[in-house]
């Protein structure tokens, strides 16, 4: 097979997981804002709705597959099980891929519960309230976030931006993959802050600072692991850190 076909096909199978992951939001309510929930509910079903909710994540999935197809392995990041199995590759450290990722993920999961426990009584009811209206399910935890986010932010925006880098400095050394981890990370935690500015008035900087913190600490971690592992293990980390503050949850609860 040639090496074309076998990227056709790697990307193909990248798209298939995170499509998976874009299904499972269909299994949690996505609150609108009441003049947009207004209007769709005139002319189209609740279900109807939740697929008109899926358009967005699935158009942008479809570009970080493209993106990352294209430029992944120009920056020496890798796909190691994908690729082994669409024959592209010979090597593979299959234990050292699921270690790492397991012991990242729990190190993650530790951490962001730790740090939610010890901001929780700095953050407003009304933020805490958003919280309890958006209830993520198994589902979307584990395979939006698992695969989806992970296609999203890591194999497509961070190998962009650590191809640019590459670009500007003429390599792929340390520094450079450490701008890609952490900006793809940052980028992901900045993107909350219009959905906090929605549903809190004035949030304070206690606030902006958890959301920030918690949501750039798995991503690091994450970027991390794609960096070294291969794309495969942050997905393992993504999920076991999700496994992590599921348990934390039902045990403090």
């Amino acid at each position: 097979m040639s090496n074309t076909n076998q990227k056709i096909i790697l990307g193909l199978f990248l798209f298939g997981l995170g499509l998976i992951g874009v299904l499972s939001l269909l299994t949690i309510d996505i609150p609108l804002p009441a003049e947009a929930a207004v209007i769709l509910q005139d002319r189209f079903t609740p279900f109807q709705i939740k697929l008109l909710t899926l358009i967005n994540p699935t158009l942008f999935l479809t570009i970080a597959v493209v993106v990352g197809t294209l430029l992944y392995h120009k920056v020496n990041l890798k796909v190691p099980i994908i690729e082994k199995i669409v024959g592209g590759r010979e090597d593979l450290a299959l234990s050292d891929i699921i270690k790492y990722g397991i012991i990242g993920g729990v190190s993650a999961g530790a951490v962001l519960s730790l740090s939610a426990y010890l901001f929780n009584p700095m953050l407003p009811d009304s933020f805490k309230d958003l919280g309890e209206s958006i209830k993520l399910s198994f589902g979307a935890r584990f395979l939006y976030g698992g695969f989806t986010e992970e296609i999203l932010m890591r194999f497509g925006f961070m190998t962009f931006v650590v191809w640019i880098c590459s670009l500007i400095f003429r390599n792929t050394k340390s520094m450079v993959m450490w701008l890609g981890i952490v900006l793809a990370a940052l980028i992901f935690a900045l993107g909350h802050l219009p959905v906090v500015y929605n549903a809190v008035e004035n949030p304070s900087i206690e606030l902006i600072t958890y959301i920030i913190v918690l949501n750039s600490i798995g991503g690091i971690v994450f970027g991390w692991l794609y960096w070294k592992k291969g794309l495969e293990s942050a997905f393992i980390a993504h999920i076991f850190a999700h496994v992590v503050m599921v348990l934390v949850d039902v045990i403090s609860n």
